[in-house]
């Protein structure tokens, strides 16, 4: 073996080393928690999707629960991507259309949240963060009423929540939409449709 091969790796390799396990951590801790919740989620098999040693989850992370909030946090930073600034509120729309059906398992995650699921610390330190991007989302929604981008008589609340749930209805609702005729709902054409008609239906809803 040449000294070459039996140098240490440098600072710059492990740091794209240590990237790239904590990335298949995530990937693989949001493909466990979406189908078995935080309570039914395992480290040991959040370890092996990765095809990492499950103490790396503690060493990046700090355990289960670290796990868990860093999960949430990375979709409401993934959902800013989602929302440029000034663009139409359709566009927005359909970004998140197309997102939500792209990380069906992250939207689940709502779903474990939503029936009081959410590790043994309480609600994720995300919370925060979701709290703080919805009331932005909101007051957004109201400046665009006054503009007649949308109707003015609905509380920009009900608009926010009817979006958001609308944009995620084929990540949370396949076999609904597949009984509507809707054939795999979540496969790119079928999503890439939907968005489309979803930001039509929000472009209908300004004011003439």
């Amino acid at each position: 073996m040449s000294s070459e091969s039996r140098r240490s790796p440098t600072g710059e390799a492990r740091q794209r080393d240590a990237e790239r396990s904590r990335r298949l951590i995530l990937q693989a801790a949001v493909a466990e928690f979406s189908a078995n919740g935080f309570a039914g989620a395992r480290v040991s098999r959040i370890a092996d999707r990765a095809g990492v040693n499950k103490q790396l989850i503690s060493y990046y992370f700090g355990g289960k629960q670290g796990l868990w909030e860093a999960v949430n946090e990375t979709w409401w930073a993934v959902a800013r991507t989602l929302y440029p600034e000034r663009a139409p509120i359709a566009d927005v729309v359909t970004n998140f259309a197309k997102g939500g059906a792209g990380n069906a398992s992250s939207i689940r995650l709502l779903v474990w949240e939503s029936i009081g699921d959410y590790g043994t610390g309480g609600e994720p330190k995300a919370t925060e963060m979701r709290t703080t991007w919805m009331r932005n989302h909101v007051e957004d929604l109201r400046k665009r009423q006054q503009t007649g981008e949308l109707p003015a008589d609905v509380d920009p609340r009900a608009i926010a929540l009817a979006f958001f749930a609308a944009a995620a209805a084929p990540a949370l609702f396949p076999p609904i939409a597949e009984a509507m005729g809707i054939d795999e709902p979540l496969s790119t054409e079928s999503v890439e449709w939907y968005a489309e008609q979803l930001g039509q239906l929000v472009r209908s809803l300004a004011r003439p």
